[in-house]
């Protein structure tokens, strides 16, 4: 029996450690021949010199179960570097199926006292990163489709996201504005391609790695049995997403941890309010939503734990 990606080749980056680890050897064991790139910094701000040694290990430990990988180092928030990391994939397999963007950096600060670089660094690594390989692949799934008569491609790309964009990170906002971003990449990608045959999704993980080391600070290991938190439970999804049988999956956005998988919607309109006349005057606002909000605490929001109630343990 054929096993899910047989045949097809992946691009993932971040996939030294953690989830993009644990989604590289995931698509592997499906069947993909898997490009793994991580620029191999060893602090998680981006800090420390680039190193070959976490890509080239996942790639080994790839090769060792009977597998097909090459290792990447290059910096995909890089545009010549993120070709290059297409290119890569191409030339080693003879084409590209799947590209999961995974790579990520943190440089936490309230945003009063945000410096420019911190806010820089965050968005070029995450946002444009994302933009940077979904730009060349989408070039190489249009060519293919072209190439063959207008006829569609498997193209799949699997972005990630973050709770954070959904329910605010006080002390994240340039991360927070990343992974929102990337949502809107999503989606525009996923419109701009599907005529090819290309979908394109994003997840929100909840998962232990050294980027949520101290956001899980509270949320203990358990004794015995795999970790609810887990990049394992999250590698599944972003391998059924990859898949010919995900197909009519499409600009859409899941939020997946510990065996779970939710499906969230788009934003949807909560009240409406029509003026009695023919323009808001102030007076009239001041009526209408003041007495919406008057029951709220000023700045009222929700924890990002709160979403799909994950409780601490």
């Amino acid at each position: 029996m054929a096993l899910p990606l047989e045949g097809l080749s992946a691009v993932v980056t971040g996939a030294g450690r953690g989830l993009g680890r644990a989604e590289a050897l995931e698509l592997a064991r499906l069947g993909a021949a898997v490009v793994v790139n991580d620029y191999g910094q060893p602090g998680r701000d981006g800090s420390g010199g680039a190193s070959a040694g976490p890509a080239e290990e996942v790639a080994a430990g790839i090769r060792a179960q009977g597998g097909r990988a090459v290792a990447h180092t290059g910096d995909v928030a890089d545009f010549r570097q993120a070709r290059e990391l297409v290119q890569l994939a191409i030339g080693e397999f003879g084409k590209l199926d799947i590209l999961v963007n995974n790579a990520g950096i943190l440089r936490d600060r309230m945003v009063f006292s945000m410096a420019e670089d911190e806010w820089d660094s965050v968005i070029r690594v995450h946002l444009k990163g994302h933009f940077n390989t979904t730009r060349f692949a989408a070039a190489h799934w249009r060519e293919r489709s072209k190439a063959a008569g207008g006829e569609q491609v498997h193209g799949r790309i699997v972005n990630t996201s973050s709770e954070a964009f959904l329910a605010g990170s006080a002390g994240q906002p340039n991360y927070a504005a990343a992974k929102g971003g990337i949502v809107g990449l999503t989606t525009s990608t996923a419109l701009a391609l599907a005529k090819y045959g290309v979908t394109a999704n994003a997840i929100c993980p909840r998962a232990r790695t050294r980027m949520t080391e101290d956001v899980f600070a509270g949320f203990e290991r358990p004794a015995e049995g795999l970790d609810p938190l887990a990049p394992e439970h999250v590698a599944p999804l972003v391998g059924y997403l990859a898949s010919p049988a995900a197909a009519g999956v499409n600009g859409q956005l899941f939020v997946v941890h510990g065996g779970m998988v939710a499906i969230v919607e788009r934003p949807r309109v909560q009240a409406k309010f029509d003026s009695k006349q023919e323009t808001f005057s102030y007076d009239e606002l001041d009526a209408l939503l003041t007495p919406h909000y008057a029951d709220r605490p000023p700045g009222e929001t929700f924890a990002a734990a709160e979403v799909l109630g994950l409780k601490r343990g």
